[in-house]
């Protein structure tokens, strides 16, 4: 036990180097994290560290999966619902058979086996490629398509994983029950995630209590997972739909401290276990490269480069013809929704990164059969899985950046960030417009004295005053030359009042509630300069 704890002490240490080197080189961290864990897992007198499929598949997916749909917007997904389906369920599909095709006739692996590798490799992960692109300031459609496959692909390739597999154990498949089986579990699955998130805004608003209400936020993803799970579904869809439920409908159920509070609780949680994920699936080579032992080199290698090429060709040979076929079919398609750029269709093809669900379902294959036998090509599987996973992450996370600079879509998301900046300083005012006139409504209906009013106006006009009134490059030096003075005076402030409390003037209690409200300023300050910042 004490061994375990020091090998988790030494991963969070590399965790939280790697993320300071990512930064340093502005490279995704997902990728030197993979690094860093193939490189500890040959360290001499490192242990084994083995990734129990349980721990993914049950522990780690659900809270990853409704961050992600709790941060979408139901409104972007639902106008983006057609590419999105397309990809997340359409090109999953098409993959899965092109994998299998491909292994059956030029490996020679049975169709069965084909089609379980097929459902192992076909959904990318979202996680590298998403965050390169937001660093990239890619057109917000791409970001919003990337982010609902990435939600919804995992849901279509766990169901044909979990059918492929009952054809190897059982013996036979049946296409027309797996189909009504699927849409039953769609069907089920997206009722049941939005009955729970239904049932946990209403328990958090009746707690109102922080606490309380950040431990229902993490029970609830593990109630819509694993119930489903459990009696034979994926569990990802209604976790999706809980937690699209949650971000439509939580903001006028969630009190702003639980909102505060959660930021950052969620931000943490999520940064640790995606770092340690990545970490521990770099991990897995040390025993993968033991078990490939048992193989011909060249078997293995052949094996890999065809599943790579087949995913990678797979991905494009879908996307185009699901971007543009349907528009040139429907003209009321192509007059509501015009045909994108083919560079946007490139840079979405492009993108096909897999990841750890694709290493968690080939380690979660059971090691015998029914009647004892050793489960078929188990091991030539696991290899295959992880080469596709590196190679992937590795080439494409790093080629992206140069991708992206080529096609020159990047222009086309800084007049995108433009445009949703001056909509968002539009709406601000608009806010603060419509807070006067309830607070003259107010004062009218209601006797209200001069000096509440001279203080609530002054607070009025303050927030007014802080809005820029454009995006010209000298009004940010501006404003961010008083953003940095705004934050030397709240430095200054801190240190005072540390200086108060040392000298027995004013107590701890008294210095946690002033340097909250400092926190809570500089926290703005730093969200401000956020979204401020240059492009």
């Amino acid at each position: 036990m004490e061994a375990k704890f020091q090998i988790f002490l030494i991963l969070l240490a590399v965790l939280a180097g790697v993320a300071l080197a990512a930064r340093r080189f502005n490279v995704a961290p997902a990728i030197l994290l993979m690094l860093a864990g193939v490189g500890l897992a040959f360290v001499p007198g490192m242990p084994p560290v083995e990734l129990p499929p349980e721990l993914v598949l049950l522990m780690v997916l659900p809270p990853l999966i409704y961050s992600a749909s709790v941060a979408m917007s139901w409104r972007e997904f639902r106008k983006n619902l057609r590419p999105i389906v397309l990809l997340a369920v359409g090109a999953v599909v098409f993959t899965a058979a092109m994998v299998a095709a491909a292994t059956h006739y030029l490996i020679g692996l049975p169709w069965t086996i084909g089609f379980l590798l097929g459902a192992i490799v076909a959904p990318p992960d979202v996680v590298a490629p998403l965050a390169i692109a937001r660093r990239l300031h890619m057109p917000r459609r791409i970001l919003v398509v990337l982010e609902g496959e990435g939600l919804a692909n995992d849901a279509t390739a766990l169901t044909l994983y979990r059918f492929a597999l009952a054809a190897i154990m059982v013996g036979h498949f049946s296409l027309p029950l797996a189909a009504g089986e699927f849409a039953l579990i769609v069907a089920s699955e997206i009722a049941f995630g939005i009955g729970v998130g239904w049932l946990s805004l209403r328990f958090r608003k009746w707690s109102r209590d922080p606490q309380v209400e950040l431990t229902l936020s993490l029970i609830t993803p593990y109630v819509s997972y694993w119930v489903p799970e459990h009696v034979g579904g994926s569990g990802v869809i209604a976790t999706v739909a809980c937690g699209l439920y949650v971000s439509w409908n939580g903001p006028l159920l969630i009190s702003a401290s639980t909102r505060l509070q959660g930021i950052f609780f969620w931000d943490l949680v999520i940064y640790l276990i995606e770092g340690l994920l990545f970490l521990l699936t770099g991990f897995q080579m040390r025993a993968l490269y033991e078990k490939s032992k048992a193989f011909p080199l060249d078997d293995i290698m052949i094996a890999t480069a065809v599943v790579v090429a087949i995913v990678v060709i797979a991905r494009f040979a879908w996307l185009f013809p699901a971007t543009y076929l349907p528009r040139v079919l429907s003209r009321s398609l192509r007059e509501r929704d015009p045909s994108p750029p083919w560079q946007w269709a490139f840079t979405l093809a492009f993108t096909g990164v897999r990841g750890a669900v694709s290493l968690a379902a080939a380690l979660a294959l059971p090691f015998t059969l029914p009647n004892g036998e050793a489960f078929p090509f188990r091991d030539l599987i696991l290899f295959v899985a992880f080469g596709v996973i590196f190679i992937t992450l590795i080439g494409v996370g790093l080629a992206l950046p140069a991708v992206v600079r080529w096609l020159g879509i990047a222009e086309a998301g800084r007049h995108e960030y433009v445009s949703e900046h001056e909509a968002e300083i539009t709406a601000r005012r608009q806010a603060l417009e419509a807070a006067l006139k309830w607070l003259d409504a107010l004062t009218e209906e209601n006797e209200v004295s001069d000096e509440v009013m001279r203080l609530l106006r002054a607070r009025h006009d303050i927030r007014v005053n802080q809005l820029p009134d454009s995006l010209d490059p000298t009004h940010h030096d501006v404003s961010a030359a008083g953003t940095a003075l705004t934050r030397d005076l709240i430095a200054a402030e801190r240190k005072f009042i540390h200086n108060l409390l040392r000298e027995g003037q004013i107590t701890d209690e008294t210095r946690r509630r002033i340097e909250r409200d400092l926190d809570l300023e500089e926290a703005s300050l730093a969200n401000r300069e956020y979204r401020g910042a240059p492009l």
